[in-house]
């Protein structure tokens, strides 16, 4: 038994109290008898505008749809994003395998056996990935950015409030969809750096 535990480890176990109580606080939408329950249908309409398989499938189709170069290498590198991101979070979410706050009542329209973890928020690093990514590819009037700006952080907060995940579920989220962005814009796939796949594509 350890009797003289180390401040870093009396710190992390405040840390993760304060963590815990605050996301129940902020758990206003967790439940139908909840005190914002009534928001729950808006809640969820958000929680499906951050849900991957939208993303994907709406990604996929405006790529077969799409008939110039640009717009198929923008959309390319989105669909190689997306698919990142499920994969980062997936492995995240294994690994720590966080369980999800126990005022929560998952009933998302489809879910995936990783889903029962919580930690990484994989709604706060898709809403914090596509709107750098949308910034960053698509010419915007100020209005409008600040619209995607906020939708991502209205996003992540609504996991909070529907008692998806905590507070630093949602924040270490953002940090990961932020970082994510970077890897991809490194990592861009275009005709001249990935021939073979513009090739195969167009076939």
């Amino acid at each position: 038994m350890d009797l003289k535990p180390s401040f870093l480890g009396i710190a992390l176990r405040s840390l993760l109290a304060i963590d815990l109580w605050l996301s129940k606080k902020l758990g206003v939408c967790a439940g139908e008898s909840s005190s914002w329950g009534s928001m729950r249908p808006l809640m969820k309409l958000l929680e499906i505008s951050g849900h991957g398989i939208p993303w994907l499938l709406g990604t996929l189709y405006c790529l077969a749809r799409s008939d110039s170069w640009a717009g198929r290498e923008v959309l390319m590198n989105l669909l190689f994003a997306l698919l990142l991101d499920l994969l980062l979070v997936a492995l995240l979410k294994g690994l720590v395998r966080r369980r999800r706050p126990a005022h929560n009542q998952m009933d998302m329209f489809v879910t995936l056996s990783v889903d029962k973890y919580s930690f990484p928020s994989g709604h706060a690093t898709r809403a914090a990935l596509v709107s750098r990514f949308i910034l960053n590819h698509l010419v915007l009037a100020i209005p409008l950015r600040v619209l995607v700006v906020l939708w991502a952080f209205i996003v992540g907060f609504s996991r909070v409030m529907l008692g998806r995940h905590n507070v630093t579920d949602v924040a270490f989220g953002f940090f990961l969809g932020y970082t994510q962005y970077s890897i991809v814009d490194y990592c861009w796939l275009s005709p001249h750096s990935a021939p073979v796949l513009f090739v195969l594509w167009n076939q």
